[in-house]
């Protein structure tokens, strides 16, 4: 099993360091999608032998994974991909479960982490929001996926290559759930534990994101009634 994983990075020199290492002592090729950075972060993602995508300016969430998408397609053979942020927030040693799970049958398209069950450390506002957001795909999607907007993910390399993103910001994340069931894959979920630190700065604008959710969840009511 050849797996990738791809980490979307925005001024993350304090985290990516550490993150890499724990990927890499489990034989997990790591491409890390600089996304306009300011600080080190693609240096030091270097230096632990990543292979780093650069992007001039700040393009989002939803376009550094579509370009770490495409790369992996492009230039690899992986089988699958996980994706994780570069906030220290998502425990590399879950990985083998996330393998595990999503070749345990072969309709399964996408394994999402879920932080529902360990939720007592996350904000109150994001458990209320995501509660909300993950109802919302679900009825999309026609199958139960309990925390919709988690980053935390396996992707498998043929169910991308058969999907269109068009997104650039977090809503890719509802977005890649949504074509996937689409086109009949299974969605399943796993259990996490994730890890909260004050010094952890969310990089969700809570009204401008909160806005974007609700324009495209509209646009995507409106295509599956026509």
């Amino acid at each position: 099993m050849n797996i990738c994983a791809v980490i979307p990075s925005y001024n993350a020199k304090r985290t990516i360091k550490p993150i890499i290492s724990a990927l890499k002592k489990i034989n997990i090729k790591v491409i890390v999608v600089d996304d306009g950075s300011t600080d080190k972060t693609e240096e030091i993602a270097k230096e632990e032998g990543a292979i780093v995508l650069r992007h001039r300016k700040n393009e989002g969430k939803g376009a550094a994974l579509r370009n770490g998408f495409n790369y992996v397609i492009s230039n690899t053979d992986c089988d699958a991909i996980i994706t994780l942020d570069s906030d220290g927030q998502h425990d590399p040693e879950s990985i083998p479960s996330f393998i595990t799970l999503a070749y345990s049958d072969e309709k399964i398209g996408v394994v999402v982490g879920n932080r529902m069950n360990h939720a007592k450390n996350m904000p109150r506002i994001r458990i209320l929001t995501n509660k909300f957001m993950s109802w919302a795909i679900s009825k999309l999607c026609r199958q139960e996926i309990p925390d919709s907007q988690c980053g935390f993910r396996l992707v498998k390399c043929h169910v991308l290559k058969n999907i269109k993103l068009m997104t650039s910001n977090f809503e890719v994340e509802s977005e890649t759930l949504i074509r996937a069931s689409r086109l009949g894959y299974k969605i399943a979920s796993m259990p996490i534990e994730s890890i909260y630190s004050r010094k952890i700065i969310s990089k969700i604008n809570p009204i401008i994101d909160t806005c974007r959710f609700f324009i495209f969840i509209a646009k995507e009511i409106w295509i599956s009634l026509f």
